[in-house]
């Protein structure tokens, strides 16, 4: 048996064998590759080409025009618009300036207005005082020619008196100013003098006394009155009601 099958190998009668050529597992690759690649660039002009028979690409260049156009003009419009925002800021911040000089400027005048206001007052009250002087006809050698009072707050009493001697060469007078003042206090009839008393007068031709007294609260002036004494004689008097 043996030997019948080792005879037929060896004999004609023996099966055909097929010899064949293998190519290295590398250059498969490479063929592969190539292959493949020469597939892919046939499917992509394929693909080119459809695009281009529909008119696909067309429109995509279209719209890519149209979006840059659009990108362009907002561009333009976000300069303009920043343009716009720098002058508005730029007037805004010119007129917050001219705004602070003008209000500098009515701040400055207020106060000038005020002072020009205080010096009219005091050219007022300089005016009266040395009409006061004027000496009277028949008037006696000493009189109040100017008793003012005013309630400040409902708390204090500033008072001023004026007092003359309207002759010439008058000589020196010696003596002292009597103020009292009068009113209601608490619904009751209330009255006081000058809390550190009598004020010392002496002058020659006028003496101008002043000053403020604070009154208890609750209290009202109604009216004040002034003397002017030498000695236990009373030389001039004046009342006023307020």
């Amino acid at each position: 048996m043996r030997f019948r099958l080792l005879h037929r190998r060896l004999t004609i009668s023996a099966p055909r064998m097929a010899v064949r050529s293998t190519l290295p597992w590398p250059l498969r690759w490479v063929v592969w590759a190539v292959v493949l690649g020469f597939c892919a660039a046939i499917g992509l002009w394929a693909f080119e080409f459809g695009k281009d028979i529909a008119g696909l690409d067309k429109d995509h260049r279209e719209e890519l025009i149209r979006l840059r156009t659009e990108l362009d003009a907002l561009r333009l419009e976000v300069a303009s618009v920043k343009e716009e925002r720098d002058k508005a800021r730029s007037i805004a911040n010119t007129s917050s300036t001219l705004l602070t000089a003008e209000r500098a400027s009515q701040e400055r005048l207020v106060a000038q207005n005020k002072q020009l206001e205080t010096d009219n007052r005091t050219l007022r009250d300089d005016l009266g005082f040395f009409e006061k002087l004027i000496p009277s006809v028949g008037g006696g050698s000493i009189s109040i020619r100017g008793l003012q009072a005013e309630v400040h707050d409902g708390r204090q009493v500033k008072w001023q008196v004026l007092v003359i001697q309207p002759l010439r060469n008058a000589p020196e007078f010696n003596g002292r100013l009597e103020l009292s003042f009068s009113g209601m206090q608490n619904g009751k009839p209330w009255t006081t003098a000058l809390p550190g008393g009598p004020q010392a007068l002496k002058f020659r031709q006028y003496g101008r006394v002043e000053g403020v007294m604070d009154l208890p609260p609750q209290t009202v002036v109604n009216n004040v009155s002034a003397k002017v004494l030498e000695g236990s004689v009373t030389k001039a008097a004046q009342s006023i009601k307020l």
